[in-house]
């Protein structure tokens, strides 16, 4: 459980929050500065909360908070709380590793079944490391090197077809060094020259393995992409 009380965190929280929120999108009961202020602090927490929603009561997490705030006593001692705050970051910390652990099994084993079907699909070719790969156009430029350093245009999306990244909606093309990104990808532009078209089918072991990428991408999770080798900036 991260600790909400890191004033560079909460600053960059903040900084975030207001970038992302437009003025127009102010619900209208929010009269005064301090109104949403209040509110998108409140907002945060809960944000930060969600995902140990259902190990806390709302009603004490309140009780806490007002009786923090008022300056009078509290149900629990500050070495008690220090107690109660270590046995519940254990225990959330426990179950995230739980979840983690279950998920990387399910999606190992979906994305090894969705692999081998695929590879005997029309035109697509496995290479030794497992990548898969679809020559949608092929261009007439050269090849990139390991070490170059690219512009292409991408979606990818999951094997069920949930999009999790695109540069077109972006509207901006990506640059990146090709030693810099996921295996697969570093492996897979080097396949294709300036002006080609490919759709990647990348296996977890050569994406975000069994981190994953939170919270779009989970552990073991195969990816889709659609890439456009524009150019090779150097």
């Amino acid at each position: 459980m991260k600790s909400l009380l890191l004033p560079s965190a909460l600053a960059l929280a903040l900084a975030a929050t207001f970038s992302a929120t437009p003025a127009s999108a102010a619900d209208p009961s929010l009269k005064t500065d301090k109104d949403r202020h209040s509110y998108m602090v409140g907002m945060m927490y809960g944000r930060q909360l969600q995902e140990i929603k259902d190990d806390i009561d709302i009603a004490l997490l309140q009780k806490g908070l007002a009786d923090t705030f008022a300056g009078g006593p509290t149900l629990l001692t500050e070495e008690e709380m220090q107690q109660a705050f270590t046995e519940f970051n254990q225990r959330v910390q426990q179950a995230r590793a739980e979840r983690q652990q279950k998920a990387a099994g399910e999606n190992l084993k979906k994305g090894e079944e969705f692999l081998a079907k695929n590879k005997t699909a029309e035109g697509v070719k496995t290479t030794e490391s497992g990548l898969q790969y679809q020559v949608i156009k092929e261009g007439s430029g050269p090849k990139p090197k390991e070490n170059d350093q690219v512009k292409v245009h991408y979606v990818g999306t999951t094997i069920e077809g949930k999009k999790f990244d695109s540069s077109i909606d972006r509207g901006q093309p990506a640059t990146f060094p090709l030693n810099g990104v996921i295996q697969g990808w570093t492996e897979a532009l080097q396949l294709m020259p300036v002006g080609s078209k490919y759709k990647l089918y990348i296996p977890g072991n050569l994406a975000y393995g069994e981190r994953g990428s939170p919270p779009n991408i989970g552990p073991n999770e195969v990816l889709i992409f659609e890439v456009e080798l524009l150019e090779i900036l150097n």
